[in-house]
């Protein structure tokens, strides 16, 4: 059973600090920065201050710096929980959801399996068969290190040490550099492919948004895939 992490009261000690230090300095603030913004300025670094120091887990310390942020009335409550009403925000978490849970349920392992049987007999097929898994899963996993380090990463480990190969001398040079290597490259080509491979893309397609450029899931896809099969067919050879 997972137990609730506890409060580390000690570590609150610095971000009230810098943020009392920051939030005091009011009367020195540059002229074109008005009041509210400089004490939204002094809130923001305490929060980051306490991401480091984690008084709290992450998440928990940003969500009592938006508490703290609305009670003090720098902010409406309206105002400090638009961004949960975002779209691009909720598919950002959805797809996070979906690629735990092919991390939790094995099913990435099973693709990557699957790849391996079909593709896998010689040292070129092993790469394309995990390059493969990784353009599989792209769509649904918008972390390219979650899908790197903690669906395909373990297998190649796998691989390599099954062929003799590892890391921490002259073997790695075998197969395991090789294999490192063309997953490192096809998980970046596959980042760019879908709009869903990576948190930025979604971020990006919100700021053209905002300029008046509408891309879709699909209008992305479309302008990636040639270029990205290209990319990914040649990056092993």
């Amino acid at each position: 059973m997972q137990h609730l992490s506890k409060v580390k009261y000690s570590k609150f000690i610095w971000p009230i600090v810098i943020g009392l230090i920051i939030w005091l300095l009011t009367p020195f603030k540059p002229a074109g920065i008005p009041v509210n913004g400089w004490h939204m300025l002094a809130i923001f670094v305490a929060t980051i201050i306490g991401c480091i120091t984690q008084p709290l887990p992450i998440g928990a310390t940003a969500l009592l710096g938006m508490t703290v942020t609305v009670l003090l009335g720098i902010v409406d409550i309206d105002t400090a929980t638009a961004g949960f009403g975002n779209s691009t925000v909720w598919m950002i978490g959805m797809a996070y959801f979906l690629s735990r849970g092919f991390i939790k349920t094995g099913f990435g392992r099973r693709v990557a399996l699957v790849f391996i049987r079909l593709f896998g007999k010689r040292t070129l097929g092993l790469a394309y068969s995990l390059i493969g898994v990784d353009l599989v899963t792209a769509p649904a996993t918008p972390s390219n290190t979650a899908r790197s380090g903690g669906i395909v990463y373990p297998i190649i480990d796998s691989l390599a040490h099954t062929y003799g190969s590892k890391p921490d001398d002259a073997t790695r040079r075998k197969i395991g550099s090789f294999l490192v290597f063309s997953e490192f490259h096809g998980d970046i080509i596959t980042s760019g492919m879908f709009m869903t491979a990576m948190a930025p893309n979604l971020v990006a397609a919100t700021l053209a948004k905002s300029l008046g450029v509408h891309i879709s899931w699909m209008t992305w896809f479309m302008a990636g895939v040639v270029p990205g099969l290209i990319s990914l067919i040649v990056v092993p050879c």
